[in-house]
């Protein structure tokens, strides 16, 4: 495993890999010119060539005049006849710089028309070269996995994510291939001469079924509703995989309700390709993370987005919060009712941390960014869950599941406006929310808190009387915020509405107060110390993930500012020196991560083994066992480190060459 795998498998950034490895080069989508309705295509797949060969009839309407229609269309890919309705070829032109081809009809298409356009187009789709997201696969035909994902733009597309769609797709592989896509593909299938088989998908409701995944599966393993497929290397994986998915599927159903297919088929994808995928009735998840049975979380997020995402979607970028923040969220709430409430907080208090790492832009702003970016991701998965958590503490949980029953039951099939979720938000709590809105949606940045108080004891043994202010540094903030007085006695729980940047409040206790605390279980949003170490060092972990060491040592060293004592700061330079070779200082830094704060309580496990690591490979093989011993005494198994503790007891660790 390569250093740089070890640093982005923690939770901090275990969703985010996926766009990180790239993110800059990707264009902002064109302008929305067309609403497109449906699509009939026809596709071959010749894995040994790695080539797709397609046509497509588009139907699409004119949202408003149309002199020179823009498609998307990966780079690899190239046109080679186009037609209007009436079989007129159209001229048109390949824009490399953002996977677009431009077309000129004959006439321009008035507003409102709606037509019919035929696409035939080829070409050879091997790595991550043409992709539209720079450096990331979304489109492969390969063996024995071929990937054809729906923002790989296999075919010509508009909207990312928010055009929804029908699609009836016929799919043509060797004959010892079985094809995954939305809609009845097992039933449909037939024998072609050549050693070829077709499988056809039809999706007659509008959403998303742009993805095919074909490959050399086996004979899938089903579990109620599911069916898992899987190549031969990774079969003995398939029921603990299934398993999994079965638990979470059942609880996700059970809180949003039944989908409108029941059907749901878990995929494997190529280990080089993203580490999760979803369309409709397809969960798909890198066959690396089944084996090191670390996909629960990723693979609960890419479920959820069955609900959100799939049965209603975003009607702009401006709206993505929505469907991405509360496919994180649902992932924290699986989270909560599966390992319980601890291990819910510390995950909050990771998103929080990546909800203020790039919040200098409105969420309702935010479709004007690269979708694949660091910022735009971040906001919408981490700052769009915490919307969604803090909606849960101002409505209470019962009003709070009420509430996504009824955005998920009043937009299915069709897209949703940030406004639409407050209208429904407000309905069903019966409260005033605007407030709300305007701060977390319309506004940047996050409440500091400080508290001062007083204590004064009443006569006649009546207890003790706390008065005092609740001070923040944002003047619009207006938000109940959770005050936890513990006492000699009973801890006492008040819910003050802070308003401005000073809210006074009068508690009475019986015993004498000895701790306040504001916002205890982290309900809300907030700027502070810890949370500022934390920040520093997602953007560093983000900034390894782009390749510029340099830059993340920056922000490793802003984390140490905060806090000098930051065991996890101090991991992640040890980390840094690890990929660069330089041992010593790598050494220095994990044991200056055990000697810290201990936050958060995995970094002492990881330190053992990385010093272990350090000890193999510099020679020192007494030593690097020791390490590996005190690792697998903390009986800490976070990420399988134990297990990997005692393999390396076992079997010497070796540098991989890819490390350089």
């Amino acid at each position: 495993m390569s250093a740089l795998s070890r640093i982005l498998r923690f939770p901090a950034v275990a969703l985010l890999a996926l766009f990180l490895a790239t993110a800059t080069g990707f264009a902002a989508p064109v302008k929305v010119q067309m609403q497109i309705t449906g699509y009939v295509i026809n596709a071959d797949l010749d894995p040994a060539v790695n080539r797709l060969t397609a046509t497509a009839d588009v139907t699409f309407t004119a949202i408003e005049e149309l002199s020179n229609p823009t498609f998307e269309l990966n780079n690899g890919l190239q046109v080679t006849k186009a037609t209007d309705a009436q079989g007129k070829p159209l001229q048109y032109e390949r824009l490399t710089n953002n996977n677009t081809v431009r077309f000129t009809p004959a006439n321009p298409l008035p507003k409102g028309t709606s037509t019919t356009w035929h696409f035939e187009y080829s070409g050879t789709l091997k790595d991550a070269d043409t992709s539209p997201v720079e450096g990331i696969k979304l489109a492969a035909i390969a063996d024995p996995i071929s990937i054809l994902l729906y923002p790989g733009r296999w075919f010509p597309m508009t909207g990312l994510f928010t055009n929804r769609f029908t699609a009836e797709m016929h799919i043509r592989v060797p004959g010892d291939e079985r094809v995954i896509g939305s809609g009845s593909g097992v039933a449909a299938q037939k024998s072609l001469p050549g050693n070829r088989t077709e499988f056809t998908f039809k999706w007659a409701k509008p959403g998303f079924p742009g993805t095919i995944i074909a490959g050399k599966f086996i004979e899938p393993l089903t579990v109620a509703n599911m069916r898992v497929y899987v190549t031969e290397k990774h079969k003995e994986y398939a029921q603990d995989f299934a398993s999994t998915a079965e638990r979470q599927y059942l609880y996700l159903s059970g809180t949003f309700g039944q989908l409108e297919s029941t059907r749901m088929n878990l995929v494997e994808l190529p280990d080089d390709a993203v580490s999760g995928a979803w369309a409709p009735e397809i969960a798909a998840i890198a066959g690396n993370r089944i084996v090191a049975r670390n996909e629960q979380r990723l693979l609960s997020n890419t479920l959820a987005h069955q609900w959100w995402g799939g049965q209603i979607s975003p009607a702009t970028m401006n709206d993505a919060w929505i469907t991405n923040g509360m496919s994180r969220y649902s992932e924290l709430m699986y989270l909560e009712d599966s390992a319980g409430k601890t291990a819910f907080q510390s995950a909050i208090t990771d998103i929080s941390a990546g909800a203020l790492a790039y919040d200098t832009e409105p969420l309702t702003t935010i479709g004007r960014l690269d979708p694949f970016s660091p910022q735009f991701q971040s906001m919408t998965l981490e700052k769009g869950a915490m919307v969604f958590h803090m909606l849960r503490w101002e409505m209470g949980d019962e009003v709070f599941n009420k509430f996504l029953r009824t955005l998920l039951t009043q937009y299915t099939d069709k897209s949703i406006r940030s406004s639409n979720v407050q209208t429904v938000a407000e309905a069903q709590s019966q409260l005033e929310l605007q407030a709300f809105f305007a701060q977390w949606l319309d506004g940047t940045g996050a409440p500091s808190f400080t508290d001062k108080y007083s204590v004064f004891r009443l006569g006649d043994n009546k207890g003790f009387r706390t008065v005092g202010a609740i001070e923040q540094d944002l003047d619009l903030f207006r938000m109940p915020v959770e005050l936890r007085i513990e006492t000699d006695g009973k801890t006492e729980i008040r819910r003050v509405d802070v308003t401005g940047s000073d809210s006074h409040y009068s508690v009475e206790t019986f015993g004498r107060p000895r701790r306040i605390q504001i916002d205890p279980d982290n309900w809300l949003l907030k700027s502070t110390p810890d949370l500022a170490v934390r920040v520093a060092v997602l953007r560093g972990q983000q900034q390894v993930a782009q390749g510029d060491l340099t830059a993340a040592l920056i922000e490793y060293q802003k984390a140490l500012d905060s806090n000098k004592n930051s065991s996890l700061a101090a991991y992640r330079i040890g980390e840094i020196f690890f990929m660069q070779r330089n041992y010593q200082s790598a050494a220095n830094s994990f044991r200056d991560a055990l000697r810290g704060d201990g936050d958060p309580k995995w970094v002492e496990v990881w330190s053992h083994i990385e010093l272990g690591r350090i000890f193999d490979v510099t020679g020192q093989r007494d030593r690097a066992v020791n390490e590996y011993r005190l690792a697998v005494q903390t009986n800490d198994n976070t990420q399988g480190a134990v297990n990997e503790a005692r393999a390396l007891m076992q079997k010497p660790y070796k540098r991989e060459n890819v490390d350089n």
